[in-house]
């Protein structure tokens, strides 16, 4: 009843200790299509869901390269995705330049942290509406990496964020025990398996609405779009690739809108209707 005392200003706190700009930055992560992680101690693997925002438009990039050993794929506003990619590249080229080397993916999300944290404490901000799946290879191995528009970032063996995610988290936990010793065809098929959870039964996935990226060993960061991603959606049978029916949000579960968030995401204000 009293929510909107304290969501005008992200600088605001609410009696129960809580940010509700950050809250609602968060919600329009959970709005955005789904997209999957992986990793193998070899490889990292990300595939995401692609949309379109009408018929007459194209389908909206998911997974964006940063540098040839790290990529990102996003779940949320897709403009401030940009933002974020654009200083992720401007800190690898510098790094570069320097030292002559790759930037640590590790390093680079402690940047990013930084630079997403200063926009949840300004009154003249606001929080970026974002959800970043970061993979990566450097001299540590393979990464994944996770980032919130409340600064969180999480350093992950398997992950999913966006829309009816929880379908395709709940399949990773199964088989979160195998991804380690996986070669990179069987990490994939996993990766497709969890985002095909997310869709509802009259959609499949097929190369217009999925992409790939692929970062590793010996195998710099690529993306696969359109028929390029075949040759990876043909490692499951046309009957594996129809959704499942993944249940709508209800009050346990993670895609849930928090409790003083609105139920209606034009309630939230018309950026949140149009994430990717």
């Amino acid at each position: 009843m009293f929510r909107n005392q304290y969501d005008s200003d992200v600088t605001v706190w609410s009696p129960a200790g809580r940010l509700h700009q950050v809250e609602y930055a968060m919600e329009a992560v959970k709005q955005g299509s789904a997209t999957v992680g992986v990793k193998s101690n070899t490889h990292a693997v990300i595939v995401a869901l692609k949309r379109a925002s009408s018929d007459l438009a194209a389908h909206q990039k998911k997974i964006i390269p940063v540098d040839a050993h790290m990529g990102v794929s996003i779940s949320g506003l897709t403009a401030d995705a940009r933002l974020l990619v654009r200083y992720m590249r401007t800190e690898c080229l510098n790094h570069r330049y320097a030292h002559d080397t790759s930037l640590p993916v590790s390093r680079l999300l402690t940047m990013l942290g930084n630079k997403m944290q200063q926009s949840t404490q300004r009154y003249d901000r606001r929080p970026y509406g974002i959800g970043l799946l970061v993979v990566g290879y450097d001299s540590n191995g393979p990464h994944l990496y996770q980032t919130c528009p409340s600064a969180n970032y999480y350093d992950c063996k398997a992950m999913a964020i966006g829309a009816r995610s929880q379908s395709a988290r709940t399949y990773l936990e199964k088989n979160l025990d195998s991804f380690a010793l996986e070669g990179l065809e069987p990490l994939v098929a996993h990766a497709l398996r969890a985002l095909r959870d997310t869709l509802p039964p009259e959609m499949e996935l097929t190369n217009k609405n999925v992409s790939i990226g692929i970062v590793g060993k010996g195998f710099d960061f690529t993306s696969f779009d359109d028929e390029a991603a075949d040759q990876y959606l043909n490692l499951l049978d046309p009957a594996e690739r129809k959704g499942r029916g993944a249940a709508a949000p209800d009050a346990g579960d993670d895609d849930a809108p928090p409790p003083d968030a609105p139920a209606d995401p034009a309630v939230a204000g018309p950026e949140v209707m149009d994430t990717q």
